[in-house]
């Protein structure tokens, strides 16, 4: 006769938990709710609570950003698409979020529930868990608001500087009643599973034998690694609108795409062309405004600009304003009075009408007006690894024996720029290389423009002192968040006027720099630039928004040696340096692959290079090129008046000069091409 097994363990712990099950939560009382639906009494019944506040969050908080963004969604089926792919986005994040509290329900042992401390540390779980994630969703909205995406590369970008992010952010938000607020709904969240008897469900359940655990368990984490891997923003269909797209996200997924994709391989990501085809056609681009062309089948731009006649060897003041939207200026549109001091300046200066910028950040501006390049996919070159002694703007300066200067208002280590610009040869003034009395105002990003300025004006008058003619590249901070400035100097105040009130101030401040320049001795010799890094927002209802990154052009010799007026060539920042060089008359061996917009033939035309970090496009004639991964390349029409973007059918000319600009651009930096040896032996 066979003998009964004994069961040991936690299998026998299990089996006499079941047999006489004592709720611990409800004082060894049967629960009464434990019958009703749904049934929140199992082991990993926690990680089932968890991944409801999740997915509740989730879609919380796409229906407030649709509600936020209700006027440029399109409201039609693709709307359902984008919740449908957003949900299983939310679902693989919180199945990732959830792994840690699913491994270690599985390795607790069954009378864990038993004590106090667990049942509290559990319960303080799932509080932590609502916070964390409602936590995120805050950020979201903020992101949202100021970018009009989901997390992408900024936020990446933004989590190695803490301490300006985090800064901006504290004096931008009211942030203690904000996280008071979170954490009062986290409280309620909580204290309604408890009163729907939820998580006493969980927590008086003592059953859970090993195996059952660690099956569970299993089960779980098959489940994440499945919908985790099988997902791609990639694979996500086509919307139209770009704002629809960005709904069917999740933030934190997108946040990790971005992060893995910080730099992407044109030729593994990218539609290509033979390498000779490609530098041929870019060849016979660059020869378009006469100022030299490569040699016939080299893997590179070198060619040398000739001008006849003698040259100008002015100072050069470039003044890079942030954010500075060309709809800012009364010219383009504005109706407050914004920029009363640009204004003034546009009768006297050379007025670029059709500018527009390579990006949406401010290294990107930097890149296209200090190197010349278009924006290749991923991190901006200021940022990447071996970018020092560049064929620069600077180094064809230093040639000419000019004294080149980097002004910035904050702290230069942000975003690699005291790197980039120190590695190529520029002498860097930033925050840390001034006395702190020089600093009368200044908030998280910087001292404020008026003080930037102020050590520009002295940095000028050392170099004209030493008998070098100079050229300066200042950054300035103050039109940002959180647009905080000197009181008293604009009739808008400080932070409340938002936007406006730095877009003002930064115009004061230029104003003021000017008259105050105008009394050195160096001024009628020297050239003014006013140009913006990137637009104030890059969002809109296509993922290049065409409009959103039009910018400022002008330049302005109060010499007379620039003769002012109107130019409607369309270019954008790459054409900055062979245009001021072109005005100044120079010869000079060049790698730019940008046009003196002065010179272009009218048949010619110009074109505008822009990208996002992915998508990158080639603007000329009225179409939009766009290149995207993986290998895809679509045309567009585009309306200058009324901002419309249409699909096209392919335009094969039109795109392989596209590819031709991002892929040879891509092909120089990674074969080290485009470094040049005059930047580091030339510096000062």
């Amino acid at each position: 006769m066979s003998q009964p097994t004994t069961a040991t363990g936690d299998d026998a712990i299990a089996s006499r938990a079941i047999a006489n099950p004592l709720p611990a939560a409800t004082g060894g009382r049967p629960d009464q709710r434990a019958a009703r639906w749904p049934d929140w009494g199992t082991r990993h019944g926690g990680v089932w609570l968890l991944l409801a506040i999740g997915m509740g969050i989730g879609l919380a908080t796409r229906m407030i950003l649709l509600l936020k963004s209700a006027g440029d969604v399109s409201w039609n089926s693709s709307l359902l698409a984008a919740f449908a792919w957003g949900g299983l986005f939310d679902l693989a994040v919180v199945l990732w979020c959830c792994l840690p509290l699913t491994l270690i329900l599985a390795v607790l042992p069954a009378r864990a529930f038993e004590r106090r401390a667990v049942r509290s540390l559990m319960r303080l779980a799932l509080f932590a868990g609502g916070y964390l994630m409602l936590f995120v969703a805050l950020a979201e909205w903020f992101f949202w608001d100021e970018f009009g995406v989901r997390f992408n590369f900024i936020a990446v970008d933004y989590l190695v500087y803490t301490t300006e992010v985090i800064g901006n952010i504290r004096e931008s938000y009211p942030l203690t009643p904000l996280f008071t607020a979170i954490g009062i709904i986290a409280v309620v969240i909580s204290f309604a599973f408890h009163r729907l008897g939820w998580s006493d469900q969980w927590l008086a359940h003592r059953a859970a034998a090993a195996s059952a655990r660690w099956r569970a368990a299993a089960s779980w984490t098959a489940a994440t690694l499945a919908l985790g891997l099988a997902l791609d923003q990639r694979v996500v269909p086509h919307f139209d609108n770009a704002y629809n797209a960005e709904l069917a996200k999740n933030g934190v997924w997108s946040f990790f795409a971005a992060f893995r994709a910080n730099q992407l391989d044109f030729e593994r990501f990218y539609p290509t062309l033979p390498e000779e085809l490609a530098f041929a056609r870019m060849h016979a681009t660059l020869a378009a405004d006469g100022g030299g062309t490569p040699a016939a089948g080299q893997r590179d731009l070198l060619r040398q600009v000739s001008h006849p006649g003698p040259e100008l060897h002015l100072n050069v003041v470039q003044i890079t304003v942030e954010s500075l939207s060309a709809e800012f200026l009364t010219r383009y549109g504005e109706t407050r009075g914004l920029t009363p001091n640009l204004d003034a300046l546009v009768p006297k200066a050379l007025v670029f009408d059709r500018m527009y910028a390579t990006g949406n950040r401010t290294d990107r501006g930097m890149e296209a007006l200090t190197l010349g390049v278009p924006p290749t996919p991923g991190r901006s070159l200021v940022k990447r690894p071996e970018n020092a002694g560049l064929f620069t703007l600077g180094s064809v300066f230093r040639a000419k024996g000019y004294a080149t200067t980097f002004m910035y208002g904050g702290y230069g280590y942000f975003d690699n720029m005291n790197a980039f610009f120190g590695g190529n040869g520029y002498r860097v003034v930033d925050r840390t290389q001034v006395p702190a009395a020089d600093v009368t105002f200044a908030n998280i990003w910087g001292a404020c423009d008026e003080d930037l300025f102020r050590w520009t004006l002295r940095e000028a008058d050392r170099d004209f002192a030493a008998g070098r003619p100079f050229f300066q590249f200042v950054m300035t901070t103050s039109n940002h968040r959180p647009y905080t400035f000197p009181v008293g100097r604009i009739d808008l105040p400080p932070k409340t006027s938002g936007r406006a009130g730095g877009v003002k101030y930064t115009d004061y401040a230029i104003g003021e720099f000017l008259r105050a320049a105008s009394t050195r001795p160096w001024f009628k010799e020297t050239v003014f630039v006013i140009v913006a890094d990137h637009c104030a927002s890059s969002a809109g209802r296509t993922e290049l928004p065409v409009q959103n990154y039009h910018i400022p052009l002008l330049i302005y010799a109060p010499g007379g040696q620039v003769q002012p007026g109107p130019v409607a060539t369309l270019g954008s920042q790459v054409d900055f340096g062979p245009t001021l060089l072109g005005l100044l008359g120079w010869s000079y061996p060049s790698r730019f692959y940008g046009h003196d917009l002065t010179a272009l033939p009218a048949e010619a035309g110009g074109r505008a290079l822009i990208g996002n970090y992915q998508k990158v496009a080639l603007y000329r004639d009225g179409k939009l090129a766009v290149l995207q991964p993986v290998r895809q390349g679509a045309t567009y029409s585009y309306d200058e008046r009324t901002h419309e973007l249409r699909p096209q059918p392919r335009d094969a000319g039109l795109l392989e000069e596209a590819i031709a600009y991002y892929q040879t651009a891509s092909w120089l930096f990674k074969h080290h091409v485009q470094r040049d040896s005059i930047a580091i032996a030339a510096a000062p």
